[in-house]
């Protein structure tokens, strides 16, 4: 899943006027993955292209005990809470992160074939829907969608920037989908996702500011 991890940061700033602003909870939907693609740098994470390794990518996934078991994720969700807790002096803003760090397991529980684990070890989980495209697909702009037109319901502001946001993340997806698929790990991929993560976090900023919840005081 790519822009659906982006999801939950959308219904936080929908839901709660308490919640973080929109680019740090677009940090805190992607926050495992950059950490990923950090660690694969300096090998201590690893993937390789493994040809048919899904329907819909290549990527095997193959040493990821830090970042991509639920023990390692909840460690990344809890260190985003106390830096939140640290700002924002507001736990509840500092628990809304959280979740949304802890959400990108669940949601790549959906769609991973049997690389995710509990603690680092086997057994290994995934329910592999990125061997059913007709699935994936619909299910990751559906939730991009709903959680987008929440946001819009919940909070008051100029549409334009949002528009904007929403047009990059398809955009992104379009590319992340339909694009040649490597030949071969390269430190071009982690390069390639970070843009891929920090463009549309950076719009979120400046969605971000320009709109506020309508229950805020």
């Amino acid at each position: 899943m790519f822009i659906g991890h982006w999801a939950p940061a959308l219904l936080a700033a929908a839901v709660s006027p308490r919640a973080p602003k929109l680019g740090t909870l677009f940090v805190a939907g992607q926050l495992v993955d950059w950490g990923f693609f950090a660690l694969t740098i300096v090998g201590i994470e690893k993937m390789r292209i493994q040809p048919g390794a899904t329907a819909m990518n290549s990527m095997d996934l193959y040493h990821m005990p830090y970042t991509h078991s639920l023990l390692g994720s909840a460690v990344w969700a809890l260190a985003f809470a106390a830096i939140l807790v640290l700002w924002r002096r507001d736990l509840a803003a500092a628990l809304i992160g959280g979740t949304v760090v802890l959400s990108h397991w669940l949601l790549d529980l959906l769609v991973h074939r049997p690389d995710l684990t509990l603690a680092g070890s086997p057994p290994t989980l995934g329910l592999g829907l990125w061997n059913y495209p007709m699935v994936a697909m619909p299910l990751e702009l559906g939730l991009i969608g709903l959680c987008f037109w929440l946001y819009l319901r919940n909070t008051k502001g100029p549409v334009g920037p949002p528009l904007i946001l929403l047009g990059v993340l398809l955009a992104l997806q379009t590319f992340n989908w339909f694009a040649p698929e490597p030949e071969e790990w390269t430190i071009a991929m982690p390069l390639l996702g970070f843009f891929g993560f920090g463009l549309p976090t950076l719009i979120a900023v400046w969605v971000g500011s320009t709109r506020r919840h309508k229950r805020a005081v």
